[in-house]
């Protein structure tokens, strides 16, 4: 029997599965229209919840026992230590901010899992070597000398935009992390840390004697030159002039105020609003200020208070993309685009369109290339950062329904979308032509995230919205967006996949948005994916690829198959026309006999990036809208005589 007519055959089990995921989906909707599915990362997060408390000597004596069962939770069993997702490798910073938090709440050093963490600490060259960004809140709890970080000047903020290293050329979440840092760094002051706890024992070297703290991020010559510039600015921090400094201070304070973003925090990003809350403590605003209040209390709204009594602190908030992904999906399975659930998430959105903040994006365009504001953000609300992939995805279902209501939304999305481009043709998250790849050897970039490039899944997400709204392939930005996924794809015919994990979710997007321009079937690119995702399957139907691929020499890795990554590969043959492909057959039998909980297919492995080899994700909602997105357009496609995908992704 061919696989056209097993599909057939097992028709009435997929309607079923089809019903059931739609169903649970619609029932967790809030009753605003929006969802919102938890957005967990490693224990870095959780962990310097516990040191932000302490820092300002608040700890809560009934929520940390809570982190605390969350964090010896994540510690793994093979090497002692914390790694950066499920069943990863031993990371040094993750494990050393998790241990001291663990010590912070009372946990015994000589309890058995903290010493097996110290030891998997020490063998791994101890805290001296943990990243940057670990070493400031080192720093700031006086366990390191404060030549043990990079020397970051709050004179910073005075230099213009157009010089080489200004504030400007660096991503959003650089921006919204660095400048209250570097209020810290030129205060240096010292967390309160009520019972003095300390880790010394976690050093090789004692603290005070270490020299090898600060080192060149990429080994090249100019990480080499500016290691040194470091060392000299070591030199000029303290006898700056006390006046340049004030200035310096209240420029970054200026800076700071304005974005606080009221409940939703500054950047709307963990690590900024923690910075936030201690430079305006170091600055001595008084904790019933309203702005420390505010700052403190969208920190608390992370907290994620599990059924089995343990809490953990998310990075950030996720309802934009999880409301609009959600719909897309729920569309897909059927939900017409007036009905109740569908209407009451599109309004939703629509009201939180940023339509009059003319944000940070707009600093480095020339004024006549600015555009009008017209995105939205990632989270519940991040005025001065709309996310340009967010944008293109919503502004998609917005269009998808077919209500003229909605048309002015997506003709400002279309406007804003199309003034963000990069001059080669690609797309970044928040910023255009943000590629001053230099800055990556400084030696605060030692995570490598300092920038944020156009990347293959933004551009296909832009692409895909452009030729939905109504975008022929001869408009300029169209034609440069070809242009540039074509420059982009891998050797082996996937494409990278800088926001979700990895080249399945790339190479998905990719296709996805070259089956909305129309590109022939047979185009050989998209032949040479096609044949790249069907070798990628395993043997049980799935596809699966583990965090670890973005290292280059690891990047065929694989743990298990998962539902979300399957559900990306299936809709990525669809998209290249492989609808009656066994590949695509045997991922949908995957995805329907994979066990459900609830709205969720079950998915344990993170399943997105942050950063590349720093920092991961798991979205807990790709588990219950990406199957179902999948399975639904499966069926939609095997009832049509016309096998072709009618949408930008």
């Amino acid at each position: 029997m061919d696989s056209l007519a097993l599909a057939l055959d097992d028709e009435p089990k997929l309607d079923a599965v089809v019903a059931d995921a739609r169903d649970r989906l619609k029932g967790v909707q809030q009753n605003d229209g929006h969802w919102v599915f938890e957005l967990e990362a490693d224990a870095t997060i959780p962990s310097e919840y516990i040191l932000l408390k302490h820092f300002m000597a608040e700890a809560d004596k009934s929520l940390e026992p809570r982190i605390g069962t969350y964090l010896r939770g994540i510690q793994s069993d093979r090497h002692g230590g914390w790694p950066l997702f499920f069943d990863g490798d031993f990371d040094i910073s993750a494990s050393v901010k998790a241990y001291y938090a663990l010590k912070l709440i009372g946990d015994d050093p000589d309890a058995p899992h903290m010493r097996r963490a110290r030891e998997a600490i020490l063998a791994h060259g101890g805290a001296a070597t943990s990243n940057v960004l670990t070493r400031y809140w080192l720093a700031l709890f006086g366990q390191v000398p404060w030549r043990a970080v990079p020397v970051m000047m709050a004179e910073f903020m005075l230099l213009p935009q157009w010089f080489p290293f200004s504030l400007g050329k660096m991503s959003y979440w650089s921006r919204a992390v660095i400048v209250p840092l570097l209020i810290l760094t030129a205060l240096k002051p010292r967390a309160r840390n009520p019972e003095g706890i300390g880790i010394v024992e976690l050093f090789v070297t004692p603290p005070d004697d270490e020299r090898g703290y600060n080192t060149n991020p990429t080994g090249s010559f100019w990480g080499d030159v500016l290691l040194f510039g470091n060392n000299v600015a070591g030199r000029i921090d303290p006898i700056m002039p006390k006046s340049m400094r004030r200035l310096a201070i209240k420029k970054a304070l200026d800076f700071v105020l304005p974005r606080l973003n009221g409940e939703n925090g500054l950047g709307a990003i963990f690590p900024a609003m923690a910075n936030c809350v201690m430079a305006l403590d170091a600055l001595g605003y008084p904790r019933d200020h309203p702005a420390v209040v505010t700052a403190v209390k969208a920190i608390d709204d992370l907290l994620v208070f599990r059924d089995d009594g343990s809490v953990y602190c998310q990075p950030c908030l996720s309802p934009v993309w999880d409301t609009g992904l959600a719909a897309h999906a729920l569309m897909e399975a059927g939900e017409a685009g007036d009905s109740p659930s569908i209407r009451r998430s599109m309004d939703w959105l629509r009201d939180r369109q940023i339509l009059d903040r003319v944000g940070d994006w707009a600093d480095v365009l020339k004024p006549k290339d600015r555009p009008r504001p017209g995105g939205w953000a990632f989270q519940y609300g991040n005025d001065f950062y709309p996310d340009v992939d967010d944008t293109a995805m919503v502004a998609m279902a917005l269009h998808r329904t077919g209500d003229r209501r909605y048309e002015e939304s997506v003709n400002r999305a279309a406007e804003w979308i199309l003034g963000m481009q990069s001059k080669n043709g690609g797309w970044g998250a928040y910023d255009a032509n943000n590629t001053h790849y230099y800055l990556n050897h400084i030696p605060f970039a030692d995570h490598g995230a300092l920038l944020d490039p156009p990347t293959a899944d933004v551009t296909a997400r832009c692409l895909g919205f452009l030729a939905q709204y109504g975008y022929g392939n001869d408009h300029p930005a169209v034609r440069k967006a070809i242009d540039y996924l074509m420059n982009e794809q891998e050797p082996d015919g996937s494409w990278f996949g800088r926001w979700g994990t990895n080249y399945v979710y790339g190479t998905w997007s990719v296709l996805a948005a070259l089956n909305a321009v129309g590109m022939e079937l047979d185009h050989p690119a998209i032949r040479r994916a096609v044949d790249w995702l069907i070798d990628r399957q395993r043997a049980d139907g799935g596809w699966g690829e583990d965090c670890a691929t973005y290292w280059v020499d690891r990047r065929d890795e694989v743990k298990d198959s998962t539902p979300s990554q399957t559900a990306w590969a299936v809709l990525a043959l669809m998209a290249a026309g492989e609808v009656d492909n066994d590949a695509t057959r045997r991922g949908i039998a995957y995805l329907k006999r994979f066990p459900r909980s609830g709205a969720r297919w079950d998915e344990w492995l993170f399943n997105a990036v942050g950063f590349p080899r720093v920092f991961y994700l798991k979205y807990h909602g790709y588990a219950a809208y990406f199957p179902l997105w999948a399975v639904a357009r499966y069926q939609r496609l095997m009832r049509k005589n016309d096998r072709r995908v009618e949408w930008g992704m």
